[in-house]
C-alpha cells in the first residue's frame, strides 16, 4: 500500500473502533479514561471488557507492524523522562476532563462544544512546545 495511505487507513479505523464502542456499548473511547477504569472498577464485566480493549489496542499495532512490514518505533531509555511525562499528561488529562483521543476522535464526532475547544487548546499547546524545543536544542540531537 502507498505510504500516504496508512494514516488515512488507521484513522478510519480509529473512528470506526470509537464509533462501535459508543454504539454498542455506550462508551466513549477515551484512552486514558479506559486504562484508569481497568484499573479501578471493580464489576469484573466492565473490567474485563476495558482489559481487552486496551489489548486489542495493542494488537492491532502490532498486527500492523508485522502485516505492514513497517519496523516498529524505537524507544527512549531515558525512564525518568518517560515517567515524568506520564506524570505531566495525567495532570492534563485530570484537568481537561479527557485525553486527546476521548475529546479529539470521540467529543468531535458527537459535536462537543467543549471538546472542540480541548482539542484546539491541545493541538495548540503541541505546536508552540515544538517550536520552543526545535529553537533550543538543535535538530538531531534528541
Amino acid at each position: 500500500m502507498i505510504d500516504f495511505l496508512w494514516p488515512i487507513f488507521g484513522g478510519v479505523l480509529i473512528g470506526l473502533s470509537a464509533t462501535v464502542l459508543l454504539l454498542f456499548n455506550g462508551k466513549i473511547a477515551g484512552i486514558s479514561g479506559i486504562i484508569y477504569q481497568a484499573i479501578t472498577d471493580k464489576t469484573s464485566v466492565n473490567r474485563k471488557q476495558h482489559w481487552f480493549f486496551l489489548i486489542g489496542i495493542l494488537l492491532g499495532a502490532y498486527l500492523f507492524h508485522l502485516l505492514s512490514g513497517k519496523a516498529l518505533p524505537e524507544t527512549n531509555d531515558n525512564y525518568l523522562l518517560a515517567i515524568i511525562a506520564g506524570l505531566l499528561v495525567g495532570v492534563g488529562v485530570k484537568l481537561g476532563n479527557g485525553c486527546t483521543s476521548g475529546h479529539g476522535v470521540c467529543g468531535i464526532g458527537r459535536l462537543s462544544m467543549r471538546s472542540l475547544v480541548a482539542t484546539i487548546c491541545f493541538m495548540l499547546t503541541a505546536i508552540i512546545s515544538v517550536a520552543i524545543i526545535n529553537s533550543i536544542i538543535p535538530t538531531g540531537a534528541l
